[in-house]
């Protein structure tokens, strides 16, 4: 019985297509061991519920015909290990010798046992051998057929044998979940001398994975260190930033729900993020301190002013971000599903990271804010009009 499976192309560029996950269990092991390895893990996955199938490439259904020759009795008959492999290769095998013309067409001349005398073991020890005196002896004379069942392909990974469990995540499962669990199972699952990596998109995940968290890390300090110089503190930079695991948080729900995966567009929309969310609280901080300076007010009643007076250019910004990607969205056509990442990204991250600045910063900066000193009006640059 053959099984087919519908299987889309990947839509970000980058794997090599195929199943969304593609593992790979790697070992200098011989083929049989690997087998029956593979064959618990994907028992394993089946029972988990995270895949809609699982198929591994390593299948041991092909059978096949070992002729043992008896060296001692074929020399003694002169039948050498030339003749036979000859003799076999030429019942067996499709080579043509040569070409004769019919008739203006040109026709293949190929030596070969008839169909019905190659398709049982028991014609194959009956084709005869010619012996050193001119005689024909079957080849059962100096050889024993037995039939075995070997692996359908060998394939190899990094050079060690190797096997690939294929599979496809249920609706609402992730890769990031099936990956997780596959590495868990082989943590149980397999013995000394195995190791396991990954393939397509499920590996395009496992490296891009690791590489986000150096990258979110990088953008934060790069962009602490330019508000710190700009802000002359310490301070005012942690106050601004503290609503940027808010807007993550909000750039992920539709992981967490299904909609997007973690790649290459959900990672620029992140690190965009950071800037976006940074000039509301940029907005608010900066008029905080300028209150505190030309009408001196506390720090409570600055940042609880500013918000009051900021809060129309923050939700026009958010409005005008949030409208900016909406043809992302929506886009269809050759490239939708990357756009589609970015824009999801982005506008869920704005709209909830904006709400969460309104609150959070004001709070932090009531906390942690500098006091600055009341300075005289005329030195002071002027306020603009709410």
């Amino acid at each position: 019985m053959t099984s087919l499976r519908a299987i889309s192309p990947p839509p970000l560029p980058g794997t090599s297509g195929g199943a969304p996950v593609q593992f790979i269990v790697k070992t200098t092991a011989d083929f049989k061991t690997l087998f029956g390895v593979m064959q618990e893990i994907q028992q394993k996955a089946r029972q988990s519920g995270l895949f809609i199938f699982t198929d591994a490439d390593l299948r041991f259904d092909t059978p096949q015909l070992h002729i043992k020759i008896d060296h001692a009795k074929a020399n003694q008959l002169g039948i050498s290990m030339a003749d036979i492999g000859s003799s076999l290769a030429t019942l067996l095998g499709g080579n043509y010798v040569n070409r004769f013309n019919l008739q203006g067409r040109s026709y293949e001349v190929i030596p070969q046992a008839e169909r019905d005398f190659r398709l049982n073991e028991e014609w194959l020890r009956r084709y005869q051998l010619r012996t050193a005196t001119g005689d024909m002896v079957p080849l059962s004379t100096v050889a024993s057929v037995s039939r075995e069942t070997q692996p359908n392909a060998l394939t190899t990974f990094q050079q060690l044998n190797a096997a690939t469990l294929s599979g496809a995540p249920f609706p609402g499962k992730t890769v990031g979940q099936a990956v997780d669990f596959l590495r868990a199972t082989a943590a149980d699952v397999l013995p000394d001398g195995f190791s396991y990596d990954f393939e397509g998109e499920s590996r395009q995940y496992v490296e891009e994975g690791a590489s986000l968290v150096a990258t979110f890390g990088f953008a934060i300090i790069i962009i602490f260190l330019v508000l710190a110089a700009q802000f002359e503190s310490w301070r005012d930079p942690l106050i601004i930033l503290v609503a940027v695991p808010m807007s993550v948080f909000g750039a992920l729900l539709p992981v967490a729900v299904g909609i997007t995966t973690i790649n290459i567009y959900t990672q620029i929309g992140l690190v965009t993020l950071i800037g976006l969310i940074s000039k509301h609280g940029i907005l608010m901080v900066e008029f905080a301190n300028r209150l505190q300076e030309t009408e001196g007010l506390d720090r409570h009643d600055a940042i609880i002013k500013a918000a009051g007076v900021r809060m129309r250019p923050i939700l026009m910004t958010t409005a005008a971000m949030v409208m900016g990607v909406l043809p992302l969205i929506i886009a269809s056509g050759a490239g939708a599903r990357s756009r589609f990442e970015i824009g999801v990204t982005i506008s869920m991250g704005m709209m909830i990271g904006t709400l969460f600045t309104l609150f959070v910063v004001p709070a932090f900066y009531t906390i942690l804010a500098h006091r600055h000193e009341h300075r005289a009006a005329p030195d002071a640059p002027p306020l603009p009009a709410e």
